[in-house]
């Protein structure tokens, strides 16, 4: 069974997970903000060149290659996008979330690794299959492979319109969700452990993005044992900033650097 462990530098806490022990990597808490990636990577690999993206909440996942510059020169060029995958060894690729879905993936064959900020929108479009058909371009299999999905609103917590949750579930339930809502959330509702939960109001439901994610990877052909979720909700854990609990534009910072293994 696959641990999480809280890791601290300069005082300051992180999470690491065992399943990602070969990569330096952590979910950071909002007493890191306002720090940059730049910064954050000294945590791992003071060397390591560092990417990020003009996050869109998309499905877009780019190639350092396909940004353009890293950041070691101190500036912000990045993409327009919502996933990052390497491409060689000593890359750092980083995502901000403030209760969506922080997702870092690691090829435990070739050593490459991605990140993923999947909130509803990206999850509704499949942005962490995405990053997987990437990397699958690039060599991987889908049986080495380990994904890890971090800190976020829990399903408990997190009130969506019923539109959006037959949006998102349309990712993993047959169906157009312009005219057949009532037969998505039917058929997510019938899921082992689903991802639908009841809301007090008639017009709402609770929905678990990240058991969702789950989902689209289980159906993907990717193991039970090659995912882990982290037991803990932005909203509810105040050492991470929620959005929903506290509307200002602030963040966290998820990483990882690509290794040999």
């Amino acid at each position: 069974m696959h641990t999480w462990q809280w890791q601290t530098w300069e005082e300051l806490p992180y999470l690491t997970c065992s399943l990602l022990k070969p990569w330096p990597h952590g979910f950071f808490t909002q007493k890191f903000w306002p720090r940059s990636p730049l910064e954050l990577v000294k945590v791992f690999q003071p060397d390591a060149e560092v990417y990020q993206l003009k996050q869109v909440h998309g499905n877009t996942v780019l190639t350092p290659s396909e940004i353009g510059s890293s950041m070691d020169n101190g500036t912000s060029e990045s993409g327009m996008a919502d996933g990052l995958i390497t491409e060689r060894q000593s890359q750092a690729v980083w995502v901000a979330s403030a209760d969506c879905t922080p997702a870092l993936i690691a090829d435990g064959k070739t050593g490459q690794v991605g990140a993923i900020h999947a909130g509803w929108r990206g999850t509704a479009t499949k942005i962490v299959p995405q990053a997987i058909a990437r990397l699958r371009d690039r060599g991987s299999r889908l049986q080495d492979l380990r994904v890890v999905l971090g800190p976020a609103i829990s399903g408990s917590v997190y009130q969506v319109s019923l539109q959006v949750a037959a949006l998102v579930g349309a990712s993993i339930i047959p169906g157009d969700p312009d005219t057949a809502t009532e037969s998505i959330l039917d058929g997510l509702h019938h899921l082992p452990n689903s991802p639908l939960l009841a809301d007090s109001k008639p017009d709402r439901v609770r929905l678990d993005i990240r058991r969702v994610i789950a989902l689209q990877l289980e159906q993907l052909g990717i193991g039970p044992d090659q995912v882990v979720i982290a037991p803990h909700c932005t909203y509810q854990d105040m050492r991470f900033f929620s959005y929903r609990r506290d509307p200002r534009k602030k963040v966290q910072w998820s990483g990882i650097v690509s290794a040999h293994v």
